[in-house]
């Protein structure tokens, strides 16, 4: 039986990156990822194989990451913004 990891989509590995295109479900009202402890799939900015689970902020210039839910433009007008 695979083991499933439950990540926040705020968590900076290769799984909760817009451009990563591995197997995995996404909760976008909880910001969850979850992704198999051994998912792979091809990051589409350097175009190579990575894991899921890679951490990101070590990838430098090579990453271009991006989160998979980014805010959207209503948060502003939450935020103080005229009605």
């Amino acid at each position: 039986m695979k083991k499933k990891l439950i990540l926040p989509a705020e968590v900076k590995v290769c799984a909760t990156c817009s451009y990563w295109d591995g197997e995995r479900t996404v909760d976008s009202e909880l910001r969850l990822v979850v992704v198999g402890e051994d998912c792979e799939g091809e990051c589409l900015v350097r175009t190579t194989n990575s894991h899921g689970l890679t951490d990101a902020r070590g990838e430098g210039a090579n990453c271009a990451w991006e989160h998979l839910a980014p805010d959207s433009p209503s948060s502003d007008a939450e935020s103080g913004g005229s009605s």
